[in-house]
């Protein structure tokens, strides 16, 4: 009989204990979670001074976060995205007389600190959404390219705005990432994660427009009659003659390019304590 009793405190103390750790587990909320998401990219500097959001381009990735607590957590993601922009589409005359455009594929990999508004617990029936905001280092690549006469051209070696071979900018270039969004664990393994993640480069280059026009015949020299066809792309419209020769403006050096993804994740949380459904017999 005593024997019996014993085994049953045993069992009473190891449910305890199983309670307890799956609460502290709970409430630590340690562990890895990844996934992918899918949205959109949008552009925003030179050539899309007014903000338009016409011009979406396809963008996805891939997300790894490791979450210290219910707060805190730490994300690492690899992204990629496409941008264009078309001074055709400006509100401005100025820039519709410009004339300038680009496309280009965006590739980047950020580190960034989330802070969590409300306590997050995957699998919690109380706290199981939050809003979130985050920031953290960034590096990318990008390659601008633009068309003339039905082909497309990378624009960087072409040194639109006279660089002399070898001082051209750089294609990987480093920046800010910072954002939010909103967390929405919908069982104990999976989420949703909506995010807005905006890049503050240290780069005015992104569209191959930032300083003054170069003269067309020293570009052709240094590099070619492509290279400066595309270096100004002008369009003929009276009282715009002196508007866009050498040495007058073709962009803002002082303001630099930005890029912006909105997006839906996925996530599976890769949690190292599942309680297990308890139930008593008889």
């Amino acid at each position: 009989m005593n024997n019996k009793n014993n085994s049953i405190s045993v069992k009473r103390i190891f449910l305890f204990l199983t309670i307890l750790s799956c609460s502290l587990q709970l409430q630590a909320q340690e562990g890895w979670e990844s996934g992918g998401w899918v949205g959109i990219a949008n552009y925003f500097g030179d050539l899309n001074t007014n903000f338009d959001l016409s011009m979406p381009g396809l963008a996805t990735g891939v997300v790894f976060r490791y979450n210290f607590n219910e707060r805190i957590a730490m994300k690492f993601a690899g992204n990629f995205g496409q941008i264009s922009a078309d001074d055709a589409n400006s509100d401005n005359a100025f820039e519709r007389a410009r004339n300038l455009s680009f496309r280009s594929n965006i590739f980047d990999g950020s580190a960034q600190l989330e802070f969590n508004f409300l306590p997050y617990i995957h699998g919690s029936r109380d706290q199981f959404f939050t809003p979130y905001l985050s920031a953290g280092p960034v590096v990318f690549n990008f390659e601008p390219e633009a068309e003339l006469n039905g082909e497309f051209y990378q624009l960087r070696p072409l040194g639109t705005e006279g660089q002399f071979k070898g001082e051209e900018y750089f294609s990987t270039q480093l920046g800010l990432a910072y954002g939010g969004g909103i967390k929405v664990a919908f069982s104990y393994l999976w989420s949703l994660d909506f995010h807005i993640d905006a890049r503050w480069l240290f780069t005015d280059y992104l569209d191959d427009v930032s300083t003054v026009y170069a003269d067309p015949d020293d570009i052709a020299n240094i590099r070619n009659e492509t290279a400066a066809a595309l270096s100004n792309r002008a369009i003929d419209v009276p009282g715009t003659e002196n508007e866009f020769a050498p040495g007058t403006q073709r962009g803002n050096q002082f303001n630099n390019d930005t890029y912006v993804f909105v997006g839906l994740g996925l996530i599976y949380y890769f949690g190292d304590l599942r309680c297990p459904n308890l139930s008593r017999k008889n």
